[in-house]
């Protein structure tokens, strides 16, 4: 079962929504890691072994191409444009559903 961390940019209720449906989810906000570099965000992620959710787009792009060149290990980052409350848990819990820890490890996806 995939780990999730959702980035401080995520409101911290689809991290409550997605556990009401058995998912294994914490958000920045319970914590404590508000307002730290998004490098350090994904090194917690790691740490934790979770993959990352973000609306973060350019810059967790930009670290996926990081870990890549220095054969850096990561659990999965997702990405995905600003939606709404309802839409993000919707796609969240379609995308955890549909796919497993290993295949997401050191991988980007778009949801």
């Amino acid at each position: 079962m995939i780990k999730l961390y959702l980035d401080e940019d995520v409101h911290k209720k689809v991290a409550l929504s997605l556990r009401l449906k058995g998912y294994d989810v914490i958000s920045a906000h319970e914590v404590g890691n508000q307002g730290i570099p998004d490098y350090v965000q994904l090194k917690y992620a790691v740490s934790e072994q979770r993959a990352i959710f973000t609306f973060n787009v350019g810059d967790f792009n930009r670290l996926h191409k990081e870990y890549a060149v220095m054969d850096k290990r990561h659990f999965g980052i997702l990405l995905s444009k600003q939606i709404p409350f309802g839409e993000t848990v919707k796609r969240l819990t379609n995308f955890l559903f549909t796919h497993t820890d290993s295949e997401i490890r050191n991988n980007l996806f778009w949801i």
